[in-house]
């Protein structure tokens, strides 16, 4: 009886304890000078009380008001007479929305209506000498916090006071804000969005109401578009939620914005007129003197079928994206949520205007869409941020206060201690067991087959000693974090769609890539195992190492060797790094296609990797290819079989478009994807450009083309320009003409492409006069005889037959500065 009321205390107290642990973690949300906890919608902002001891503040000030403003956060305040600072511990460093409510009114001597203060974040300031209006405003900002507080200060002005309503700081997914983005004018590539406080200055629901907290993952809110309109006769406003469709590769999702948003839109207003010749505009007020991020939220509701819609897209006078095709963008998909980011330059005027607007492509009807857009003002040089807030529109409250109601039961100072005592007991055996036990979500993995082993036979004082005699245990989390620096923001080298990847230093100096999972992430435990069950198997010089693995805590951490090169995608374009020289690429080519070629070969079934990618092509010291990442791998079929049925994943631009139809995959499939690789590193330039015209933005469809004419010497990479053989190129662009064919039994085999490259490798480093074979090789299998001679003899080729059986192949312990997934 006694143990049956334990565990109905427990299961009482359990959303209270729940609720302590997320505040006291990742997310605070405080309702400052209010003596209770209040609920607003679906969470709940705990009293002031709570805070008081992250609050270092000269006097207690809690201030409240009488006034009905509809808006529970805004009766009660915090005052400040001095200089206070809220320091919230934080636990997972990364991004977070921190978001200040302010309403003022007259308490006793305190007129909050003229006060004058300044707020910061360390580093960033966020306000200077701000006083709020009448009108209850609250202020968003987004800010990445590095270290293990996050720091915020009011500071009075000379002779005057500061104030807050209610606080609330609140983790964000890490690929919410990604690092780079289209420049404007001039045009290019911005790198560097991480390092940016950002302000938001509007967020808007294009064509439809307002979107709510309650409606949004993160709890943001979307104002209607009207009140931005210039001529409320351009446009007309679509609704079509039921059709909007997620995908499932890396576009946009609901973390991004919700079906209300991607399911509503402002449309040109061309009914009835074929020739319509205007755009719909929005007009909004900024700061000058700051650069803005401005991301657009796009997803064709209004096609009946695929390439009905283009339109151009500006930011004031400057074309953003010209003859936009939705239908490119989202690979042949109607109603497919996606987004596209661009920053400013500094603002010269009060205004940003966006527009979009018909374009005459292939005699189309003249149609152009905005579903949502966001515009976030960029910290300057200084790390500051100043402007005016985002007036909230009034909504009604929930009326839900069952935690609050919880809370004022237990007023009582004992029934407060016996609260406490209940909730430590609860939480410390919580985290004991998950720390001992590991993950809750699956079983442990054994990466040795069934073998047992010991942690403390191979771990001294929970740091790692050997790397060798240790690949394929679990690595301790405290092994973890003493590696990376406790997750040293510092040491990010990277972030992918699984979470983000820390440079690390195991106890004997080995250097190691850490990808640490993000729980928020939409790649989670699958890709998590199936890497681990994979790279467990597979030991082999062109394919990145797996060191250890760790789950302790909840916690997907993955452990490889570093690979000092970064991606070869950093290499060819984007980064600013030097470039290659044509036989680096093909060498690299080469690499990559041998580890393809093992895994297609090296088991009783074919491994298919899914995701090959030149962001997931790792280079060593030396560079030398080693293909990564494998959590979206398949084992392929049976002997008996031609195909496994399964969903399509992968990576847009590289997709097999058989596959895509069919939902059948092969190892042709990645054959596919490496010939966008060919194409790629012969180009440099990414495989979906949508700012270039129509018949450049996809990579693979334009470069054939060319390759189709005979012409492909006009395409490739200024820095390649006669610096490549005519009989290299041309066997290098049949080799990729061939991947790219339209079926997958029309494809060569990963052996053959193996074999053409390093013949193509052959052709640029020795001239072969007159060979007939070479001139009439266009079939991919047909291999000249020079060939055989050629990897007979030379030495520093190794044959296939080598490469698929000696399977204990290391070439050291490197991994990535760059690592780049999409």
């Amino acid at each position: 009886m006694v143990h049956g009321d334990c565990f109905f205390m427990l299961v009482l107290f359990l959303p209270l304890a729940c609720l302590l642990e997320e505040a006291s973690a990742e997310n605070y949300l405080i309702d400052c000078g209010s003596p209770g906890n209040t609920t607003v919608g679906n969470r709940v902002f705990l009293a002031d009380s709570y805070a008081s001891k992250y609050l270092s503040t000269s006097q207690n000030i809690l201030g409240n008001t009488s006034v009905n403003t509809n808006l529970q956060l805004y009766q009660t305040a915090r005052i400040f007479n001095g200089t206070a600072k809220y320091t919230l511990p934080i636990s997972q460093k990364g991004r977070y929305f921190l978001r200040l409510y302010f309403f003022p009114f007259v308490y006793r001597a305190y007129n909050l209506r003229t006060a004058s203060f300044t707020v910061s974040a360390l580093p960033y300031v966020l306000l200077s000498g701000f006083t709020p209006q009448g009108s209850p405003t609250m202020k968003e900002y987004s800010v990445n916090v590095t270290s293990k507080n996050l720091v915020i200060t009011f500071a009075p002005a000379q002779n005057s006071l500061a104030f807050l309503n209610a606080l609330e700081v609140v983790l964000v997914p890490d690929m919410l804000i990604q690092d780079d983005a289209k420049l404007i004018n001039p045009s290019g590539n911005f790198n560097g969005l991480t390092s940016r406080a950002l302000g938001t200055v509007a967020r808007v629901n294009m064509g439809g109401p307002t979107v709510s907290y309650e409606n949004d993952t993160l709890w943001r809110t979307w104002v209607p578009d009207d009140s931005y309109l210039e001529n409320k006769n351009s446009g007309v406003a679509v609704q079509n939620i039921a059709a909007v469709r997620y995908a499932k590769s890396s576009l946009a999702t609901r973390d991004d914005a919700p079906p209300p948003v991607y399911g509503t839109c402002r449309r040109l207003n061309s009914e009835d007129n074929p020739s319509a010749n205007f755009n719909v505009t929005w007009d909004f007020t900024v700061d000058p003197g700051f650069q803005y991020l401005v991301r657009f939220h796009f997803c064709d509701i209004v096609s009946t079928a695929l390439n009905q819609l283009y339109f151009n897209v500006f930011v004031d006078s400057g074309i953003v994206l010209p003859a936009c095709d939705l239908s490119t963008m989202t690979g042949g998909f109607l109603a497919t949520p996606i987004y596209f980011d661009s920053v400013t330059p500094s603002i010269s005027s009060n205004k940003i205007r966006i527009s979009v607007g018909p374009v005459d492509v292939n005699q189309n009807y003249p149609l152009a869409i905005l579903n949502g857009l966001e515009i976030m003002k960029m910290s300057d040089s200084k790390n500051s941020l100043d402007g005016p807030g985002v007036v909230l529109p009034s909504s009604k409250t929930s009326s839900k206060t069952e935690v609050g109601v919880l809370i004022g039961a237990t007023g009582g100072g004992v029934s407060l201690l016996v609260l406490a005592v209940l909730l430590l007991i609860f939480c410390t055996r919580r985290r004991k067991k998950l720390t001992q036990g590991h993950s809750k979500t699956w079983i442990p993995l054994s990466l040795t087959r069934g073998t047992s082993h010991t942690m403390g036979s191979k771990y001294s004082n929970g740091t790692v000693t050997s790397v060798a005699s240790n690949l394929g245990y679990r690595i301790p989390f405290a092994a973890v974090q003493e590696a990376t620096n406790y997750f040293d923001e510092s040491w990010v080298i990277g972030i992918g769609g699984f979470g983000k990847v820390y440079k690390g230093v195991l106890g004997d100096g080995t250097k190691v890539a850490v990808k640490r999972g993000n729980p928020r992430s939409q790649q989670g435990f699958a890709e998590f195992r199936t890497e681990i069950e994979m790279l467990s198997q597979f030991r082999h010089r062109h394919l990145v190492s797996l060191i250890g693995y760790c789950d302790e805590n909840n916690e997907m951490i993955l452990i490889y060797e570093y690979m000092e090169n970064g991606t070869l995608k950093s290499h060819l374009y984007g980064s600013g790094l030097p470039s290659l020289s044509w036989k680096q690429r093909l060498d690299i080519c080469i690499g990559a296609a041998r580890g393809l070629h093992y895994l297609h070969t090296g088991y009783a079934k074919p491994v298919i990797h899914r995701d090959v990618k030149s962001a997931n092509i790792l280079l060593d010291e030396n560079l030398m290819a080693k293909v990564a990442d494998f959590g979206l791998s398949k084992t392929g079929p049976e002997l008996d079989q031609t195909h496994v049925s399964t969903a399509v994943k992968g990576s847009f631009g590289y997709l097999d478009p058989e596959y895509f139809r069919r939902q059948q995959l092969t190892e042709k499939s990645d054959v596919y994807s490496f010939g966008v690789v060919l194409f790629e590193v012969l180009c440099a330039r990414p495989v979906i450009d949508p700012t270039l015209p129509r018949d450049m933005v996809n990579l693979a469809e334009w470069a054939m083309k060319w390759q189709k004419k005979g012409q492909l010497e006009q395409i490739i990479d200024p820095n390649l320009q006669g610096n490549i053989k005519p009989q290299s190129l041309r066997k290098f662009g049949e080799t990729a003409e061939k991947c790219l064919a339209d079926f997958g039994v029309d494809r060569p085999s990963m052996g053959d492409v193996l074999w053409n490259l390093e013949y193509a490798l052959q052709l640029q480093e020795t001239t072969i006069p007159d060979d007939p074979d070479e001139r009439s090789a266009n079939m991919i299998g047909d291999i000249p005889s020079q060939v055989s001679n050629f990897r007979a003899n030379d030495a520093s080729v190794s044959l296939i037959q080598d490469e698929t059986t000696h399977v204990d192949d290391l070439s050291g312990v490197s991994m990535s500065k760059t690592w780049e997934t999409m």
